[in-house]
């Protein structure tokens, strides 16, 4: 065997052991509660926000419910600012989670049929957007391409907030996915010294993270903010995962541990009040297939985010 052909096989083994749950690999089970066949989802049924008017190229009067819960997630938090500065690059990186349920027929208030749509964010992004215009302008034209892309329409531009009701019909329930919560595999000493040691031959090239571990804090009182650094593989071109390592100094076992993981968003939590982490991806990740493995020797919990297609 050369010596290329060894360091190649040398590389695969690597990333085998990073790729915790990668398919048919038996490891273990991320998901136990969750299978491919029935994901698990949670019903909600969304409170009232606002309403708008509008009509589809046809001339037919659409309308939309922007309803509003507790139970969806809400985009990073940001000023006018900074949104504005996102908004002169050619591809804004901002996302807003929304729901978007199915048209369900209505009567306007003189009689005649109609469509309505409901559409739903959290509390907190709905009073933002009622408190500023800019943030407002920007949800409305993420979710009129939302809707057009699907459910294949078109909308004219020009609408109309209505102002004495806060939604047209009865608002429908949404069936929002769970949250995937990896379950942390803790590395026994022998197999972390295994990983260190083939770790300290730089195989993935480092991602600019999100964090920032000078963030001031009072003492005992707020949570600290990890430092954390996201990795990729292949260090070029549109990478097949991403890492994340997470230093957590403070943590004996990932009992003490919570971690939820988004379709682009990692949130942790170690208890009790010790870190606190909620950092957004470059990439959206396949979440039934990450995997979460905590290094008891260095402290260091690594997930492994298989990152899906462009």
């Amino acid at each position: 065997m050369t010596d290329k052909t060894l360091l190649h096989a040398e590389e695969d083994s690597f990333l085998q052991q990073l790729l915790l749950n990668s398919p048919g690999s038996g490891e273990m089970n991320l998901f136990p509660d969750q299978t491919e066949d029935k994901p698990q989802f949670t019903i909600v049924k969304p409170e009232p926000g606002v309403c708008v008017k509008t009509k589809d190229n046809k001339g037919e009067k659409i309308f939309v419910n922007i309803c509003k819960t507790s139970q969806m997630p809400s985009p990073k938090d940001i000023t006018e600012e900074e949104l504005v500065q996102l908004l002169d690059d050619e591809v804004p990186d901002y996302r807003i989670p929304m729901s978007i349920g199915e048209p369900h027929a209505e009567l306007d208030k003189s009689g005649k049929g109609c469509t309505a749509y409901d559409v739903m964010i959290s509390d907190e992004f709905m009073a933002k957007i009622i408190k500023s215009n800019i943030f407002h302008g920007f949800f409305m034209s993420v979710l009129y391409e939302g809707l057009e892309n699907k459910f294949g329409i078109m909308l004219e531009r020009n609408w109309t907030q209505l102002k004495n009701r806060k939604c047209l019909g009865n608002l429908h329930e949404h069936h929002i996915r769970a949250k995937s919560k990896p379950r942390i595999l803790e590395m026994s000493q022998e197999a972390a010294a295994a990983v260190d040691e083939r770790q300290t031959k730089s195989l993935i090239s480092e991602l600019p993270s999100e964090v920032s571990s000078a963030a001031l804090r009072e003492a005992d009182k707020t949570p600290e903010e990890p430092e954390c650094v996201i990795i990729q593989e292949p260090k070029t071109g549109y990478p097949e995962f991403l890492v994340a390592e997470v230093k957590l100094p403070k943590v004996k076992s990932s009992k003490t541990v919570d971690l939820d993981l988004g379709e682009d968003r990692i949130f942790l939590k170690a208890h009790p009040e010790m870190y606190t982490l909620d950092i957004y991806l470059p990439y959206d990740v396949i979440q039934e297939e990450s995997g979460a493995q905590f290094n008891r020797t260095t402290n260091v919990l690594t997930l492994t985010l298989p990152v899906k297609p462009a």
